[in-house]
């Protein structure tokens, strides 16, 4: 308007007489304001940070910013009453989740603490309960009062192990296995892993990854398909374990486990699935042509 106004009384006209322009907004659909209104938050980070922070805090100091976190996130929780002597900090800790259950009343989460002991030279590991409410249509998440001390949640029932099958050190499963196993812990340098692979599939290594020797110490299949010495027809798909025992630089030993699915294909097995690891697919898959030449050219 005020560029109007010094260009003159004719541009002035101009811009009153041209029509505003309104951009209309579709509105969310109905089933998209559903689905993101029944989206329920997890309580276990807001357990996490409040069991941090009430361990940091002090009574003796309510001023303190660790208190007024606390209270930030319950305003009457109670706090650790440190004697006044004691100066120093309590022992960092590491807390995480181990546990969440929702009740008729809101949920409750169990969280482990692990302090570090100078003096006794072992970790200590104490499990809090944290209650609260909400969360359940992606509302706010409450924090009912400070936590309980509890006792180590009971361990699951171990199911019986589907790897049943013991695959031969010799034999073709166990052979490719092994190479695989060996390129993927050497970060993928050398031959590398991608000749391991089903087409389509993608594998990323772990780069940090440094071992001096890497060496399987067994590989079991859930089926039988895997136990004879020649790879059977393509298409054939089994699920695989295979335990590893890989040396770093420093001498220590790491015992590994990797959960796979491999495919049978061009007379050979391939890994189509690591189930402990990052998967996904290509951006382009190669031709089932292309792929059969490609795989009997290895």
């Amino acid at each position: 308007m005020w560029a109007a106004l010094a260009a003159g009384p004719l541009a002035l006209a101009v811009t009153v007489a041209v029509p505003r322009t309104t951009v209309a907004q579709a509105a969310p659909s109905p089933k998209a304001a559903a689905d993101a209104k029944t989206v329920a938050a997890d309580p276990a980070g807001t357990a996490e940070m409040f069991v941090d922070l009430w361990l940091r805090a002090d009574a003796s100091a309510p001023d303190s910013p660790a208190a007024a976190a606390v209270r930030a996130l319950v305003p009457d929780a109670d706090l650790p009453n440190r004697p006044r002597a004691a100066k120093t900090a309590p022992a960092a800790s590491r807390v995480m989740a181990v546990q969440t259950s929702h009740t008729t009343s809101g949920w409750i989460v169990v969280v482990a603490v692990i302090s570090e002991q100078p003096a006794e030279g072992a970790p200590l590991v104490r499990y809090f309960a944290v209650a609260g409410i909400g969360g359940k249509d992606g509302g706010q998440l409450t924090v009912s009062g400070a936590p309980a001390e509890v006792a180590a949640p009971d361990a699951a029932a171990v199911p019986a192990s589907p790897f049943t099958y013991p695959a031969p050190s010799t034999g073709a499963l166990a052979t490719t296995l092994a190479e695989f196993v060996r390129a993927y812990l050497s970060g993928g340098q050398g031959t590398g892993v991608d000749r391991y692979l089903s087409p389509g599939l993608r594998v990323s290594a772990p780069r940090a990854a440094s071992y001096a020797r890497v060496d399987v110490e067994g590989v079991a299949a859930d089926t039988d398909t895997a136990l004879g010495t020649t790879v059977p027809a393509d298409g054939t798909k089994t699920r695989v374990r295979v335990r590893v025992s890989a040396e770093d630089r420093g001498g220590v030993l790491w015992p590994l486990a990797y959960w796979l699915e491999v495919t049978a294909r061009a007379s050979r097995w391939e890994v189509s699935a690591l189930e402990a690891g990052t998967t996904s697919p290509s951006v382009t898959a190669p031709s089932p042509a292309a792929s059969v030449v490609s795989g009997s050219a290895r």
